[in-house]
């Protein structure tokens, strides 16, 4: 069987986690293995077994650090969104007051985020389903949190008259479900763009879609 481009960009790519404190260890092996086993296999097609090997533990020392596969997922998913989360804040801190320049730097940083960590960014969005109500909760809080900031602007921006909307909360949708697609199939040789001029190109198609009106 043929594989799809996704998952020749998983078998190639590096698995990353953003920065956070007391990295390093067995604790990020194992997290680091769980991130590529179900970027390219998906959570139930993954094993507690299949982890350990990957992140060349025990089983038994495995579960030192995770009681459970479900945690590992959990820890991932709630990594990504809160990854994602931080960097729209600092997007919007920097924006200026324009609804217009925040809507393309939220945009912006949307689509870098998924640049920047691709494996990531499919586990929490594809896999985020296989958790329980309770194991999802705090990363569905955090992608809330994202989700009201760009509702935010652009009903703002539809109140002051520079965007023009013919559904908001379908307009968010649409600019929030492209940006999320740009991890499985970039960088693909038929782009010729770099990082920053994609995250330019979906920041344009965004104000596009929000009927912004020019400056």
């Amino acid at each position: 069987m043929t594989e799809s481009p996704r998952v020749r960009r998983i078998r190639s790519g590096v698995p990353a986690l953003p920065p956070r404190p007391a990295t390093g260890g067995t604790r990020d092996r194992i997290l680091l293995a769980g991130l590529r086993l179900f970027a390219e296999h998906g959570f139930h097609g993954t094993s507690i077994r299949d982890i350990a090997a990957e992140s060349a533990v025990q089983s038994a020392s495995l579960y030192a650090h995770f009681p459970s596969k479900e945690a590992i997922l959990a820890e991932l998913v709630l990594a990504g969104h809160e990854e994602h989360h931080t960097r729209l804040v600092t997007a919007l801190l920097k924006s200026g007051t324009d609804p217009r320049d925040r809507l393309a730097a939220l945009v912006r940083a949307h689509v870098q985020a998924h640049i920047d960590y691709p494996m990531l960014a499919v586990v929490a969005n594809n896999e985020m389903h296989a958790l329980s109500i309770a194991a999802a909760a705090p990363a569905v809080a955090v992608r809330r949190r994202s989700e009201a900031l760009l509702a935010e602007v652009l009903v703002i921006g539809h109140q002051q008259g520079v965007f023009d909307l013919v559904h908001p909360e379908a307009t968010a949708a649409a600019i929030g479900s492209m940006g999320i697609r740009v991890a499985n199939w970039y960088p693909a040789p038929t782009a010729d763009l770099s990082p920053s001029q994609l995250a330019d190109a979906y920041a344009s198609l965004a104000l596009r879609m929000a009927g912004a009106r020019k400056h």
